[in-house]
Parts: C-alpha cells; structure tokens; sequence
C-alpha cells in the first residue's frame, strides 16, 4: 500500500486511525506563513541550548549534564492520555512558572480537541489493543 499524502498508515487496514490520533490537517503539511513561525516555534530550544552552552562554560561539563537529566524526567511526568499535560514540573524548573504567555491564555492551538474515549486510549498507550 503506497501512503497518501496527509495519511498515516496506523490502523489494521493501512487507513489513519482517526479515533486515536485525530483528524488530519492539511495546516500541518503547509510551510511556516510567516518568516518568524520557525523561530517562535523553536525559540524554547535555542534558549536552552544558549543556557546550556553558557553554563558549560561557567560551571563545566556536568551542570548542563545534571540540568538536561532534570528535565528529561520532568517532561516524562505526564497525566492520563486523555488528559493535557501542564508541564508545570518543567516551568518550574526553566523558571517560567511564574510568566504568563501566549498558551496560557489561548492555549497552543497543536493541542486542541485531543479528547477521545479514555479507555480506549489508555489500552492503546499500554500496548493492550
């Protein structure tokens, strides 16, 4: 089976499973509408390699280690998959808990209408279907 664009083959007849993970966006497909997308999108990334690069050269090598370890495991505290994450052990820990932005406000709109049945997601998520 040749893959269609904007179709993930992820069901048992090689179709996209929308129940599980959503409609498809043609949005998603399109390159960034304005030049600044790109960097918004991937602003959090360059600020902490920017940390992590000052702090390697202030403190040595394992400060940036001991830091990236710390949020690895705060990114893999998450709620049931149903649910939305806050990811507040992580904005405490970049110490943006206490800023309030854009997806605070409007939410980010990648994480919009993700809701499906609980069960079923859960079993999915286990590996039990």
């Amino acid at each position: 089976i040749v893959p269609v664009a904007g179709f993930s083959p992820q069901g048992a007849y090689g179709v996209q499973d929308s129940l599980r993970s959503g409609f498809t966006s043609v949005k998603n497909e399109l390159l960034p509408s304005h030049p600044l997308e790109l960097s918004e999108k991937n602003f959090q990334l360059n600020q902490d390699k920017m940390n992590f690069s000052t702090l390697r050269n202030i403190q040595g090598l394992h400060a940036p280690l001991k830091l990236q370890m710390e949020y690895r495991a705060a990114r893999q505290i998450q709620r049931l998959p149903f649910l939305q994450s806050s990811n507040l052990a992580l904005d405490t820990l970049r110490n943006s808990d206490e800023s309030i932005g854009f997806e605070d406000v409007l939410n980010d709109p990648a994480h919009s209408e993700v809701m499906g049945e609980p069960h079923m997601m859960v079993e999915y998520k286990l590996g039990l279907l």
